[in-house]
């Protein structure tokens, strides 16, 4: 029954496969909405998100020729009209334009995102979010999509400066959160700070010279932690407007790497609202 989902790719140049080639290029370039999903960890996230019915779909697999023997659940868990592309190493690395020894990839896309006005008005009344401005680090952005999964946030809002996090590397640092994290990208941080008070969210900045300690941040029903870009943090203009909170550390360094923040953050927020 597997044998028969299987499709031999004996060419790099084989149309079926033209949105696997050069993966790289094409990272920096963009899918418009596409991505690529390498591994079997992110694959299976994927395969949930499909089933689920959440705005992600997968279109396409393509793999190695001598991993599918220990795969077949993973390809079991894809619709059967999913096509399931085969291919030999050598081909395979030429179709990618590196060496791929995963060798587990997945075409898949995401629906249009809403607006951040109406991704936040989508959002239940008890919320913990996560708000990022300027993270152009894929790195960074995967961990902050994992932190979010691991301690319960229900949404990350990016800004238009963010990298996107359907680029491949951010989606393999997030386990596959990318896919089951609801986000939002899009618009200027002031913009999406705007609908998070507007719609009755506590916003705190993350910076290491922030008033209050991370552990003294009240409880409430809609808390909303905003962080900034590696190195210069977040900009004057919102520090200066909104409450913010601190991590304590050891005064020989001066900041912690943004994801590592974003765990901090989200963990010390979610243990004092109960949710783990």
């Amino acid at each position: 029954m597997l044998e028969r989902r299987l499709v031999t790719i004996e060419s790099p140049d084989d149309p079926r496969i033209a949105e696997f080639r050069d993966i790289r290029e094409r990272d920096l370039t963009g899918r418009q909405g596409r991505f690529i999903a390498e591994g079997t960890v992110v694959l299976r996230v994927l395969a949930r998100a499909h089933s689920a019915g959440s705005g992600v779909r997968a279109e396409k697999l393509l793999l190695l020729r001598s991993r599918v023997g220990g795969l077949g659940d993973l390809i079991a868990a894809f619709p059967e009209d999913i096509p399931v592309y085969v291919a030999e190493a050598d081909v395979l690395d030429a179709i990618a334009g590196f060496h791929l020894h995963r060798g587990v990839l997945a075409l898949g896309s995401r629906e249009t995102a809403p607006s951040v006005t109406e991704f936040v008005a989508s959002l239940p009344s008890a919320s913990l979010i996560v708000a990022a401005c300027g993270i152009s680090n894929h790195d960074n952005i995967g961990a902050m999509f994992r932190n979010a999964a691991a301690f319960g946030a229900e949404g990350v809002l990016l800004d238009e400066t963010c990298c996107d996090p359907l680029y491949r590397k951010a989606l393999r640092v997030s386990v596959g959160s990318v896919l089951s994290v609801p986000y939002c990208r899009g618009g200027t941080a002031e913009a999406t700070l705007d609908a998070l008070a507007d719609g009755g969210f506590d916003i705190w900045a993350l910076s290491p010279s922030g008033q209050v300690e991370i552990r003294q941040i009240e409880r409430s029903q809609r808390i909303a932690l905003v962080l900034g870009t590696e190195g210069e943090g977040l900009p004057e203009r919102i520090l200066s407007r909104f409450r913010t909170a601190r991590i304590s550390q050891s005064p020989s360094l001066d900041s912690l790497n943004v994801g590592t923040s974003s765990g901090i953050a989200l963990y010390t927020i979610a243990a004092k609202l109960g949710r783990i």
